[in-house]
């Protein structure tokens, strides 16, 4: 199941028991910077902001130009994100391709 913006919270699935990825802790790691890192180097704007629950790294979305946040899980291979907007908390395994809320997590940090 793929996430998708205002579904019902009772038809969001929880996916830590569905994707081996999701680890036994999962404190969010420290955040590299408030906004998309290759998209500052590069000059572009973003739409919305990820970041790599491995590593903390964040990347723009898939609908932002850069793509960024996928790009960082097809070199690293670090299959798990979060969301990096305020308000959202939602997790996405990029192997698995699930994603939603996951029960009992700690909250996730969002961009200023």
């Amino acid at each position: 199941m793929r996430y998708r913006p205002g579904l019902a919270e009772q038809d969001r699935c929880t996916v830590a028991w569905m994707c081996p990825h999701f680890p036994e802790d999962m404190t969010p790691p420290a955040i590299t910077t408030d906004g998309c890192s290759a998209c500052i180097d590069l000059g572009q704007e973003w739409t919305e902001l990820r970041f790599c629950q491995d590593c903390g790294l964040v990347g723009c979305c898939d609908e932002s130009p850069g793509k960024h946040a996928t790009a960082h899980f097809h070199e690293a291979g670090h299959p798990l994100i979060r969301s990096f907007e305020q308000g959202e908390g939602w997790w996405y395994c990029y192997v698995h391709g699930i994603a939603g809320d996951v029960e009992g997590a700690p909250p996730a940090p969002s961009r200023p």
